[in-house]
């Protein structure tokens, strides 16, 4: 390793004094008094180690990192935005208190976005999405988002990288996807996804980085949008709109969760459903594949999301652990079933 990434396996040491705070406390600050920076962060070792895989790769590009509210990389802006929760353990714990889990909560998964992220902000900076041939592979950019989509699990046209199917979302998602499975070190994409559709796509992505290595980006702005240096709001306020987002996928099922779980304010002391649902994945997504013959990827989906949504609604066991295994894998045999009455063909392997 050299010394450019020998700090990679580090975590970040600067001490805040907010660290201590209790959540309430911590929740009145402003985002920009947090006074954070991303070179001092939890998340510096994987953009170094991002930016050693881009070297690596002969690609002389290095994306822009810095600190906003949410992960995203801008259209028009060659740089990629990081949350405020992947900077510090102290706001970690807070975003998975707050919100059930933690995008990106370990090295492992930050490095995984960060690749996916990379892919949009080359894209930007090579302006590859106005190439014919990347539209020909990948489809038109211009094409809108859809408020949401409809996965189809069977598809081989598409690799799997940040999960839920994501890469089927959008052209621009289905080139991030496909950018960050090929970017991998010592990634066997090759074998993995031989005879399929998909194979095509990383070939062309494995073409086109051949084609770009050695030259400089067309684009280079810098600019940093919606910064976290420059956001007045609260802690406690951002937490308040992201609980108010509407979300009527996931409220779908929210009757049933209900029944199957019980608010943390009756039961305080309670084991959180989130946790309970993580720690038993391996016996539930057995059970979904054996006993009803669900594929391995709507199982993997299904108990993904009602951990989620658990989370966000902050429900715990209503009963032991003992006593609350089954009475979770009928709730997600009851999701699973509605998913493929409602969606059957595009789940058919």
């Amino acid at each position: 390793m050299d010394s450019r990434t020998s700090g990679i396996r580090h975590a970040a040491t600067r001490e805040y004094p907010w660290e201590r705070l209790a959540d309430a406390d911590l929740l009145r600050l402003r985002f920009c008094d947090l006074r954070l920076r991303v070179r001092d962060s939890l998340i510096w070792p994987e953009v170094e180690q991002l930016y050693a895989e881009l070297e690596r790769r002969g690609i002389p590009f290095r994306p822009h990192v810095w600190l906003s509210t949410e992960w995203f990389s801008p259209d028009g802006v060659p740089g990629i935005a990081v949350p405020f929760f992947a900077a510090h353990p102290r706001l970690n714990r807070l975003e998975r208190r707050m919100a059930g889990e933690v995008e990106g909560g370990t090295s492992r998964w930050r490095l995984r976005i960060l690749r996916h992220e990379a892919g949009h902000a080359i894209d930007t900076a090579f302006g590859l999405r106005r190439r014919a041939d990347w539209r020909a592979v990948f489809g038109h950019a211009s094409k809108p988002y859809p408020g949401g989509y409809s996965a189809r699990p069977g598809s081989r046209s598409y690799v799997l990288h940040l999960g839920h199917w994501y890469a089927q979302s959008h052209p621009t998602e289905d080139f991030a996807e496909t950018f960050a499975v090929w970017l991998q070190p010592r990634a066997r994409w090759r074998r993995d996804y031989d005879g399929s559709p998909a194979l095509g796509k990383l070939a062309f992505v494995d073409a086109l980085m051949a084609e770009i290595a050695g030259r400089a980006p067309r684009y280079r702005d810098r600019s940093r949008i919606a910064p976290l240096a420059e956001n007045s709001r609260t802690l406690g306020e951002h937490y308040r709109r992201e609980k108010a987002r509407p979300d009527s996928v996931e409220r779908r099922y929210d009757a049933w969760l209900l029944r199957t779980f019980a608010p943390r304010a009756r039961r305080p002391e309670a084991m959180p459903a989130g946790r309970y649902i993580r720690e038993h994945r391996q016996r539930l997504r057995g059970a979904l594949i054996r006993q009803d013959g669900v594929s391995p990827y709507l199982a993997e989906h299904t108990i993904e999301r009602i951990r989620q949504r658990a989370g966000q609604l902050d429900l715990v066991l209503r009963g032991t652990s003992g006593d609350s295994l089954r009475p979770v894998l009928r709730l997600h045999e009851r999701v699973v079933f509605d998913v493929l009455r409602r969606n059957r063909e595009k789940y058919v392997l």
